[in-house]
């Protein structure tokens, strides 16, 4: 079994504000903890990938704001308090400062991140 905190998960993007810490869990997972600051559009930054969103799945608890999900069936908008799934083709809105953990799998994930990088994000 495998343990962490925020204060203990590597920083891997951290750019204007948004913070992305990352650390593999165990059982081919991730954690990541997110801070977006209001007015965060990570679609930029996903194009390229397929469709231009992110093939990734995720769990996770939104801590702090809201935050709008667009997806190809439609917009979702997500506040704090809420757990949630989101399926793979999604690019994240900040509406306000955000800030949530997520639980993915890994390999899946750390791809998404080096695209992310390699965008300049």
């Amino acid at each position: 079994m495998t343990s962490t905190t925020r204060k203990d998960t590597p920083v891997v993007i951290e750019s204007d504000g948004v913070e992305v810490r990352v650390q593999d869990v165990g059982g081919d997972m991730s954690v990541a903890f997110m801070t977006f600051p209001k007015g965060t559009d990570m679609g930029p930054a996903l194009k390229g990938l397929p469709n231009d969103l992110c093939p990734c799945p995720h769990w996770g608890y939104l801590f702090k704001g809201r935050l709008k999900m667009r997806t190809p069936h439609g917009d979702e908008v997500y506040e704090a308090g809420e757990a949630f799934y989101w399926s793979p083709g999604h690019a994240p809105v900040a509406l306000e400062d955000c800030e949530y953990v997520d639980f993915s799998p890994a390999r899946k994930f750390d791809e998404v991140v080096e695209h992310i990088k390699a965008q300049g994000g």
